[in-house]
């Protein structure tokens, strides 16, 4: 019985083979993520309140005012990457502005450490806030 469901999926195999086209067909678009433009992808920002990326000198100054809350905040993690918390943050600051509560309650969960991983608590996180709207999103 076994030698007769392989011979059944052999041919079937040979079958599917001879069933391919020898002529050529064009080429896909690419859809992977990596084929948007960046015009795309600032436009895609822009529509859910995430700031440009700041120049050199912003981005020292903000990197400069968060090690002046706690030394933590940015500890040795990639500057970018803490950059890119702050842009995150704008989004939530554009959608919230008044609710501070819910902005403490972001900042602490975008901006930890291992020695804080719930965050550095409602009063740092309420001068992150600050530090983000004047560094990376002033116009919020």
């Amino acid at each position: 019985m076994r030698a007769r469901q392989v011979a059944v999926a052999a041919v079937a195999v040979i079958a599917l083979a001879g069933c391919g086209s020898s002529e050529k067909t064009p080429e896909a678009a690419s859809t992977t993520p990596g084929a948007l433009s960046s015009e795309a992808i600032a436009k895609a920002e822009e529509a859910a309140g995430i700031p440009p990326k700041p120049d050199q000198a912003t981005a020292d100054a903000y990197l400069a005012a968060l090690r002046k809350i706690d030394p933590e905040i940015v500890g040795d993690k990639d500057p970018d990457r803490i950059i890119d918390r702050g842009r995150d943050q704008c989004s939530s600051i554009k959608e919230w502005p008044d609710d501070e509560a819910k902005l403490i309650k972001f900042a602490n969960t975008r901006f930890t450490s291992p020695d804080h991983p719930e965050g550095f608590g409602a009063t740092k996180a309420k001068k992150i806030n600050e530090v983000v709207r004047k560094y990376i999103c002033p116009t919020y």
